[in-house]
């Protein structure tokens, strides 16, 4: 029998780039200064996650 759950896939929540950078200072920290190969990749992700949480560039008036 099956219950309701929903076999599609959910996305993850949105992080804001304020979050996602918090979590890049962290991978910075705790690695003092010198990624791993796992840990650039780690980077990379997040790097991507924050461009596209940051908000464009606003005109000036």
């Amino acid at each position: 029998m099956l219950h309701g759950m929903s076999t599609t896939p959910q996305p993850p929540a949105e992080r804001s780039a304020h979050e996602v950078n918090e979590e890049i200072r962290a991978l910075w920290f705790r690695s003092g200064g010198m990624l791993t190969m796992e840990e650039r990749r780690e980077y990379q992700r997040l790097v991507m996650e924050w461009a596209a949480a940051s908000p464009g560039p606003t005109k000036a008036a």
